[in-house]
């Protein structure tokens, strides 16, 4: 069982950036990939951005308003952490972020879809004013 939470949102002026964090519990985290995802309102859950259990291999979003190129996802597995840095926000950017963890062990296969991840953190909102 892993419990996820986030934090790191707020509100921001466009052009500024942020840094999320997910702070996971219990000793498998280290084996997990993770995953960023957003939902804004009246939206589906989206990716955005995932890293596999070792840092061997990220995935960026790449559809028209994602965060590719803009962003970082990275780990502490020491830290049981998973962060999200965001540059050059953009009003489009405001939702709720969540992070997930997809509970094969040892994956290095960063997957893309709600459905495959297993865990799941309460969310935090990121606002960004234009």
């Amino acid at each position: 069982q892993v419990q996820l939470v986030e934090s790191g949102g707020g509100l921001v002026q466009a052009g500024g950036s942020l840094r999320l964090s997910c702070a996971a519990s219990g000793r498998t985290f280290s084996r997990y990939a993770m995953g960023w995802f957003r939902q804004a309102p009246g939206k589906e859950r989206e990716f955005v951005a995932g890293i596999s259990w070792s840092t061997s291999s990220t995935y960026y979003a790449s559809y028209g308003d994602s965060v590719k190129g803009r962003s970082t996802i990275s780990r502490d597995n020491a830290k049981n952490t998973v962060y999200l840095q965001m540059n050059s926000l953009k009003f489009e950017d405001t939702a709720v972020y969540y992070c997930a963890a997809d509970s094969r062990p040892k994956s290095t296969v960063v997957v893309t879809r709600v459905s495959e991840y297993d865990y799941w953190g309460q969310g935090t909102q990121v606002t960004v004013s234009s």
